[in-house]
């Protein structure tokens, strides 16, 4: 669900995202460039991938077709700040020889770096490129926009987590992120050791990706309008 266990962690990687972000935070213009991809391009400061916002609500619909939908779910892997986040992750669950419990080492961090990764991978696959596909949902999430209350935008936000538009443009239960996100979760029991696929621990883990997945949404509603606040960026097109 939008790589919700990585955005959860945001706190701690905005540090990293000072140091690689740099100016980056106000640079180029919030508007799609003409012929490009259906995807937003512009990070959440400076560095955080946000390919999934529709920034304007305001813009046409146009459904993603099943390629770009596939095209999302690996943007979304591959991108090197989640890779780093994953990386960090790892790290973090080091500590402790907290969840997956692969021990200490750093034999033991590369298997944590690696399922956290799988895990990010897989329910990108199952959520916006399987699931999005099968139940023809879109995986992306459109913005409410500035001309809203801001409780209600919040409300919204974290609503989108159990609503999704469907490709026809309606309204519907967002079956192909919580089932992808479920799934997801399910098929780390291939690759987690027995220790970390208790009942409670899966129940920890649906929760912070629920967690991850509100924190997202709302970075991606607000976000445009203080980059705009605070950077003085014109507000030219918000995809």
């Amino acid at each position: 669900m939008r790589g919700a266990w990585i955005r959860i962690r945001f706190c701690a990687v905005v540090a990293a995202s000072l140091l690689v972000g740099g100016g980056a935070w106000a640079q180029n213009s919030e508007g799609p460039i003409p012929g490009a991809d259906p995807f937003n391009e512009q990070r959440i400061f400076g560095v955080m991938p946000d390919f999934q916002t529709v920034r304007d609500p305001s813009s046409q619909f146009v459904p993603l077709t099943p390629r770009q939908k596939w095209d999302l779910a690996l943007k979304e892997t591959v991108d090197p700040f989640n890779i780093a986040s994953a990386a960090m992750a790892a790290g973090f669950s080091q500590t402790g020889d907290q969840t997956p419990r692969y021990g200490e080492g750093w034999q033991a961090y590369g298997k944590r770096f690696g399922a956290a990764q799988a895990d990010f991978a897989t329910q990108n696959f199952f959520s916006a490129g399987l699931l999005a596909c099968l139940l023809h949902q879109d995986p992306r999430y459109y913005r409410r926009g500035p001309a809203s209350p801001i409780l209600k935008r919040a409300v919204y936000s974290v609503s989108r987590l159990v609503i999704a538009r469907t490709d026809s443009g309606k309204s519907a239960f967002n079956a192909s992120g919580i089932f992808g996100m479920a799934l997801g979760i399910a098929a780390s029991n291939l690759y987690y050791p027995t220790a970390s696929i208790r009942g409670e621990v899966m129940a920890g883990r649906v929760m912070t990706s629920l967690n991850g997945g509100a924190l997202g949404n709302l970075m991606s509603e607000f976000w445009p309008d203080l980059q705009r606040k605070f950077f003085h960026k014109k507000r030219v097109s918000e995809q």
